[in-house]
């Protein structure tokens, strides 16, 4: 990520990287720390009962629900096998199928079908 932005002369210092429980390690956090980005990681708690003493990690809940948001839309759209798979070659054609998906997840979720 650090070489392609640098290639694009795109400035991500100071950015948050929001990464899921699962890569909540010392070894990580130090690595974006290093890299000049800010870790949002939610803490994993690893079948604790106590919790964890020392100081608490940082972790922004807003920035972090918006991950979410979008991996549910991914999800979403996980539904459509034709647009995961990609079968029209033509941009403005799989652009209008994706149009339509979204239209149809709508409607059932307003619709409560």
């Amino acid at each position: 990520m650090k070489r392609i932005a640098g290639l694009t002369d795109l400035r991500i210092g100071g950015s948050y990287l929001n990464l899921d429980g699962g890569f909540d390690s010392r070894h990580n956090r130090e690595a974006i720390f290093n890299a000049g980005l800010i870790p949002n990681i939610k803490e994993y708690p690893r079948n604790r009962k106590v919790a964890k003493s020392g100081r608490k990690r940082l972790f922004a809940a807003a920035i972090h629900s918006l991950r979410l948001r979008v991996e549910r839309t991914f999800a979403w759209e996980y539904k459509f096998k034709r647009l995961l798979l990609r079968f029209e070659f033509i941009q403005q054609r799989h652009y209008g199928m994706k149009l339509m998906a979204y239209t149809l997840i709508n409607l059932r979720h307003f619709c409560g079908a």
